[in-house]
């Protein structure tokens, strides 16, 4: 197959490849996926426009984007397919930062090693950066390896000339990617080749790339920032956001290497004065004011402080924050600092002093709110140098770590002496209580510690248990006892002490990242306070229209709307402007560009009116038609906001009006389907903007949401090689087999599977399935002609329109897998045992024509190309079997198809009993002589069609025990107390009624919730012994038998047939659904007798 490892045939892939190739030629032919709008307005139903994230073009499409993408074109597909007016246009994303970093990154390296460059001649094979997340769209190909060992540990940096090469370009070709136009003119006609290759069923008219390279789509992102401006929701403001040092900007999502979703963490910064006098250490501070600076999230609890807490091998510096001032921290925390305007010199951290946590153990400090005038500086083995300042103020009362700290310091005179701690700097000092705790009381630190018998500073997980504990409680239901706000909540008091402790400048406001991020430049990120230009998200008023909006959209999971719901109740303002990289200049302020994830909010309104502005061409460069400055924007108002006719543009009426029709037709959006990440971002700001600019009516539809993709159990990463571009999936597999193993590997949002063995199996079954249809056409003439009429046509043209109806369920729920289920894998089943089931009658020849087209017509979505092949070639159909419309079918039987899986099921039963007693299959050790006796020849199966006796009497106190309205059975002791009052359960020792009984009840209990009440008739709905006596010839022929007879265990004469065997049938009574067997050889020796049951579900 596709596994070069093997040696295998490629024949198979080879064939599907070559049916891919011609299929594509006579859709291009026919431009079949290009959509027109119609003259009326669309009903429900009538149409379906679905887009995809546009993916980012610093490299090829992998199948990460192939995944998430394969959701949307899936449901374009069958939406297609059923005969609606369908709409997937492809745009690609070129805005932002990694383009324009990486073309410099390459220019650099040309001036420092040459061109071609001749990097270090260390032994390093390269290593790309980590992985993205799908829809990112970030780097391309196969790479060659990883770093050595040597290069790893010395930290080697991945040179792009490098990664370039990795995509299989000459040294000739990465000298013109310095050009960052280069990157847009390369990638992005070449994802379209993939997609097309793919089977992508886009309207490619419809095209284009994001920046101002395209100056078409530059003129749109113009108009809706303006827009946006122009209803208040987007102002100039100093605000705290993720910074990139290197790259001078911003950095948001997009803009990261890793970090996504990360947000600004906001601190209060206690300061802690030094007091005089110095250490000798401290002579270069004379005469200024010296603190500790102790970030904090409690600024409530300060009154309680009894010492601060410092690593004591930690690595803190005295930094200038001003003329007078310095804050002894980290320097991490320092660079932080300095972005925030806290620095003596703006955005450089100055340390006048470096500094261990050794040299501050002692120091006496003078803290705000403590109602200790003086407390020291005490070591901490736990204290986080990489979160924070690297101090910490200590509030044993109310924190079980410090708590556990100071008494291990007080009881440890060893541990004191280690680290110079004197014992007037510990002895002396006591909890304060300051806070009352609804559970723990007023020391609710000590109170857990003791509680938890927690003995040590070193018990972590204990701590951790207990602090969350503490720390919650605390805040929402604790009174302060402690300072001028005693008696007020906890939660109430907080924001007020905060405020007086900046106001009196014992305190400052400390940002940081909540987590490390790292942009695509490669350098750690800062948090800076930042004057420029936000979008309000989480204003009040625009955020309820959003929750409004969320609140109408179908979203397919309960996930995906709580992910919404999450993400709407803490984002904030958002920084749309940049001043580095690709993409459209804010048009009022044209120092600053319009951030990644800004100018991919509403473009999918662009899609409806691209083919008519750029003619086809992704670059926008044919101004033929129209010119972009003539797009004003009473243009766009008019186009998108139901705005006036412009009467000073001079772009034709027409034309106008005919744009205007694309964009009323196609909007809503009816599905937007991307990667889970996104719904932190783009996909919530999509609904903000829609809800800023258009009316209701014009708020999307829909967005499904799905996970990440694995690669045979494993994370994709390019670094392990467990990676495939989506070009080498298609050259390795097929496209259709390519698209089955996406569709086989899942739908909700947990992280799916690509299973190569099932592309693999793919292959087979479809170039399978093709030749047993060319058999099947070549032998039209030895089929069964005329109208179905065996039972084996009823259940077999039944079942295919059962796979009808389930398949266009789970298609209209978009779950795909479950549709590759229903419209193949059931259908090839239903097939194959019709196939077996006809016998020597045959099969019937327009029953296999209509399988052909019911199969070819399901799995088209899925495996197009395959099925127009089918459908062309081999069916001789006319049109497009893609538009070819959703096949009829009658409303399926239910009870036929209970009736024949307990045919089968009953069959396949007898013959296991047959194998496991021609085999010996007794217990070992016993005294079996089954190997000696004669073949069975004869088979006796008695059926019971009514229950009777105890079953009889369950199924009635069920009956009388089930509230059909509410499909709630009474609780089991209400259940049993009816068993006990039975006439059954009055017969004899109850305990054994009991044990005979409750198993048939549980049964038949979850069988009611599966079936409905017709569970628990007396009888099955259909006639067992007319199933078993119609399909007489397929038992014997199945299992074997010479004869076989089709008996009631009601009528004495069939019994009288067992002779001297039939006290069997009283051993192993049948009932409904279990026939029992008895199975004899020519003289009448009994071999073996079975009671099978066959449940139905």
């Amino acid at each position: 197959m596709a596994d070069t490892d093997s040696g295998k045939s490629f024949k198979r892939r080879d064939q599907l490849l070559e049916m891919e190739h011609e299929v594509r030629k006579w859709w291009d032919e026919s431009h079949v996926f290009n959509a027109e709008a119609h003259d009326q307005p669309p009903k429900e139903g009538d149409k379906f426009f679905g887009t995809f994230p546009f993916p980012y073009m610093n490299g090829y499409l992998h199948l990460g984007h192939a995944f998430s993408l394969s959701k949307l074109e899936f449901a374009a597909a069958y939406h297609r397919l059923r005969g609606a007016n369908v709409l997937l246009p492809f745009g690609f994303h070129c805005t932002g930062m990694p383009i324009k970093a990486s073309a410099d990154k390459l220019r650099r390296e040309i001036e420092k090693f040459g061109n071609p460059p001749v990097f270090p001649s260390e032994e390093v094979v390269n290593e790309p950066e980590p992985e993205p997340k799908p829809n990112e769209g970030n780097n391309p190909e196969k790479f060659k390896g990883k770093k050595s060992k040597v290069a790893s540990k010395t930290g080697r940096e991945t040179y792009q000339w490098e990664i370039m090469r990795g995509y299989g370009l000459s040294d000739a070709e990465i000298a013109t990617f310095q050009d960052p136009v280069q990157w847009l003119r390369f990638f992005p006609p070449l994802a379209v080749e993939d997609l097309k290759a793919f089977g992508l069923g886009a309207d490619w008219r419809r095209s284009f790339i994001t920046t101002d390279i395209n100056p078409f789509f530059d003129k749109f992102v113009r108009w809706q920032m303006r827009k946006l401006k122009s209803f208040g929701k987007i102002v100039k403001d100093l605000r705290y956001t993720i910074y990139s040092p290197l790259d001078g900007q911003p950095c948001a999502d997009h803009d990261r290497a890793s970090g996504e979703g990360v947000i600004p963490q906001e601190y209060t910064l206690i300061k802690m004065e030094v007091v005089l006098p110095f250490p000798p250490k401290f002579a270069h501070l004379e005469g200024k004011k010296v603190y500790l600076a102790a970030a904090t999230l409690r600024p409530e609890t300060m009154y309680g402080q009894t010492n601060s807490w410092v690593l004591p091998d930690g690595k803190y510096g005295a930094f200038e924050i001003n003329e007078s001032e310095v804050f002894i921290l980290t320097e991490r925390a320092a660079r932080n600092l300095a972005y925030q305007r806290l620095s003596r010199v703006p955005e450089k951290a100055t340390c006048i002093v470096e500094l261990t946590g050794q040299d501050l153990i002692g120091l006496p400090l003078r803290s705000p709110l403590s109602f200790n005038e003086i407390i020291y500086c005490l070591p901490m083995l736990s204290v986080l140098t990489d979160k924070g300042t690297g101090i910490v103020t200590s509030v044993p009362s109310d924190s079980p770590d410090d708590f556990m700290a100071l008494q291990d310091l007080k009881a440890k005179a060893p541990f004191r002496a280690k680290f110079g701690v004197k014992d007037e700097w510990v002895l002396p000092f006591e909890v304060i209580p300051i806070i009352s705790h609804p559970e723990f009381g007023d020391k609710s630190a000590e109170k857990i510690c003791t509680d938890m018998k927690i003995k040590s500073q070193n018990e972590r997980e204990k701590l951790d248990a207990a602090k969350k504990v503490i720390y919650k409680g605390g805040f929402y239901e604790g009174t302060m006892i402690a300072g001028e706000y005693a008696g007020m909540r906890v939660q109430d008091a907080k924001n007020l002490i905060r405020s007086k402790l900046l106001e009196l400048n014992q305190a400052v406001v400390y940002s940081e990242p909540e987590k490390k991020v790292m942009s695509r430049s490669g350098d750690e990120c800062v948090v800076a306070l930042t004057d420029q230009w936000y979008l309000t998200y989480g204003e009040s008023s625009w955020r309820q229209t959003a929750e409004e909006c969320l609140a109408n959209m179908n979203l397919y999971s309960d996930e995906t709307r709580h992910g919404f719901e999450h993400t709407l109740s803490w984002l904030n303002q958002w920084a749309c402007s940049r001043s580095f990289g690709l993409g459209t200049r804010i048009p009022w302020d044209e120092e600053f560009l319009v951030e990644s994830l800004s100018d991919s909010t509403i473009y999918m309104a662009y899609y409806t009116v691209c083919h008519l502005l750029q003619k086809g061409d992704l670059f926008g460069v044919d101004t033929s038609t129209v010119k972009p400055e003539q797009l004003t924007d009473d243009v766009w108002d008019y186009l998108f906001l139901s705005g006036p006719e412009p009467q000073s543009s001079d772009i034709s009426s027409t034309l106008l009006k005919k744009m205007r029709q694309e964009f009323q037709y196609w909007y809503p959006v009816d599905l937007r389907v991307s990667g889970k990440d996104l719904i932190q971002n783009h996909l919530t700001f999509c609904i903000y903007n829609h809800t800023a600019i258009f009316p209701k009516e014009h708020w999307p539809r829909g967005f499904r949401c799905n996970g990440h993709i694995m690669l045979n159990s494993e994370k994709m990463s390019k670094s392990t090689g467990n990676f495939r571009t989506l070009k080498q999936a298609i050259e390795e597999f097929s496209a259709d087999a390519t698209r089955f193993s996406l569709a086989d590997a899942g739908d909700g949002m947990d992280d799916a599977n690509f299973v190569f063995e099932t592309a693999n199996a793919a292959i087979l079954r479809l170039t399978k399935e093709r030749a047993w249809m060319e058999e099947v056409l070549a032998a039209e003439s030895t089929l069964r002609v005329g109208p179905p009429s065996i039972y084996a046509d009823r259940v077999f043209a039944n079942e295919m329109n059962f796979a009808i109806k389930m398949t266009q369920k789970n298609y209209s729920d978009y779950m795909f897998r479950e549709a590759l289920k229903s419209g193949f894998y059931d259908l090839q089943a239903a097939r194959d045992e019709y196939r077996f089931s006809c016998g020597s009658t045959g099969m019937n020849r327009d029953l296999l024509w209509r399988f052909m087209d019911i199969q070819t017509r399901l799995i088209a979505p899925i495996c197009p190309h395959y099925s127009e092949y089918v459908w062309k070639k081999l069916l001789k159909k006319q049109g497009f079997v893609i538009k070819a419309g959703w096949p009829e079918a009658e409303n399926p039987d239910l009870t036929l198809q209970m009736a024949n899986r307990y045919l089968q099921e009953s069959i396949t039963n007898f013959r296991k009993l047959l194998l496991k007693q021609a085999s010996g299959g007794s217990k070992k050790g016993s005294n079996n002589k089954a190997g000696n006796l004669s073949k069975p020849t004869i088979g006796l199966i008695f059926v019971n069609e009514q229950y009777d006796g105890w079953k009889r009497e369950c199924l009635n106190i069920l009956r009388d025990k089930f509230d059909s309205q509410n499909r709630k059975f009474a609780p089991d002791q209400e259940i049993l107390q009816a068993l006990q009052q039975s006439t059954v359960g009055q017969e004899g020792n109850f305990k054994q009624i009991q044990k005979l009984c409750m198993p048939f009840l549980r049964f038949k209990k979850d069988e009611v919730m599966t079936l409905g009440t017709q569970a628990l008739d007396l009888r099955l709905p259909f006639g067992e012994i007319e199933v078993l006596q119609e399909n007489l010839e397929l038992i014997k022929r199945q299992i074997g038998l010479e004869h076989v007879e089709i008996l009631s265990a009601t009528d004495s004469d069939a019994v009288s047939k067992a002779g001297r065997h039939a006290s069997l049938l009283k051993q192993t009574p049948p009932s409904p659904g279990s026939p029992t067997a008895i199975f004899l050889t020519k003289d009448g020796m009994l071999i073996s007798d079975c009671d099978i049951s066959v449940f139905f579900f």
